[in-house]
């Protein structure tokens, strides 16, 4: 019992280090790169910062504002727990971005291009890059910066949408808005590149992390190999029954479904017990049920009327 209360603990802080960290390269980005050119974002970030455009409003200070009224969802939809990692965020984004442009500001109040006058689209390729990492960071801990994310993850929570496209969706109109401020199309198409490139970096790191692989493995020992990987790495496998055709002996293969990040640890685990064993891995697209990713699409409806009439 102490163990696995260890374990978890040890997950939690390395969770809470992610999103910290996740965090601290959005906040970074935006600051370094995307305010300085007047590139608005997605998310509850880009309407702080149309407000701050218009009327000169802190954006860390409307950024906290909106998301304490969302978290009022997030709690009731996704759980304490969700809740509790999407303040810890948001708090987060709301420091760190006022630390970062505090940082960077000149004595006069405007904010140095870093790249130069004239680089606006080099910015938002580079600006977006940072903060989908940064997103996907975040995400990939179980956690949210609030805003837009909450709204994905709500969808996502029911729905296999991708994380990325449905905050794209839900960016456009904030994107689009933009036009009002500045009334120059320009910012809002460099405002669309950088949501299609953070939201493609943001699937990137997500699906990489989820990325699964499946092993055959045909050894003597595969009852020892299957005992480790249970108690080692905490994943179940299946014993199948085959028959070899060049020696006609009977064989028992053993199929393990396992995450990508843990391949490495079962080829040593089987290397360590059977040096000599035959194993075949391969990518799959996607593992559904206990210990992977949950089947999330609506239960078919029947035609009850079209029974009741066959009837």
């Amino acid at each position: 019992m102490t163990d696995v209360k260890k374990v978890d603990y040890t997950r939690e802080i390395k969770d809470y280090l992610t999103i910290t960290l996740g965090v601290l390269c959005y906040a970074f980005s935006w600051s370094a790169f995307l305010l300085p050119y007047q590139i608005t974002t997605g998310g509850v970030v880009g309407i702080s910062s149309i407000v701050y455009y218009a009327i000169g409003v802190p954006i860390q200070y409307t950024n906290l504002a909106i998301n304490a009224a969302l978290m009022i969802f997030a709690f009731r939809i996704l759980g304490s727990r969700f809740t509790i990692r999407t303040s810890y965020g948001i708090l987060s984004m709301t420091f760190f971005l006022w630390f970062f442009q505090a940082l960077i500001m000149n004595d006069d109040g405007t904010f140095p291009q870093v790249l130069g006058e004239g680089q606006e689209f080099m910015a938002c390729i580079i600006g977006a890059a940072i903060c989908g990492m940064g997103l996907g960071l975040v995400f990939n801990s179980d956690g949210s910066t609030g805003g837009t994310d909450i709204v994905a993850a709500i969808v996502n929570k029911y729905r296999d949408i991708t994380l990325g496209r449905t905050i794209m969706y839900c960016d456009i109109i904030i994107v689009s808005s933009s036009f009002l401020i500045f009334e120059d199309w320009r910012r809002v198409i460099f405002g669309f590149v950088t949501l299609f490139i953070s939201n493609f970096v943001l699937d990137w790191v997500v699906n990489s992390a989820r990325q699964s692989v499946q092993f055959f493995i045909f050894s003597k020992h595969y009852e020892q190999i299957a005992m480790e990987i249970q108690t080692t790495i905490d994943k179940g496998s299946t014993v199948l029954t085959g028959k070899g055709w060049y020696t006609q002996n009977e064989v028992k293969i053993l199929f393990v479904l396992a995450k990508q990040s843990q391949s490495v640890e079962i080829f040593r685990l089987i290397k360590d017990i059977d040096p000599d064993a035959f194993i075949s891995q391969s990518e799959v697209i996607g593992v559904y049920g206990k210990g992977f990713d949950r089947i999330k699409v609506s239960p078919r409806r029947r035609n009850t009327e079209k029974k009741n009439g066959e009837k």
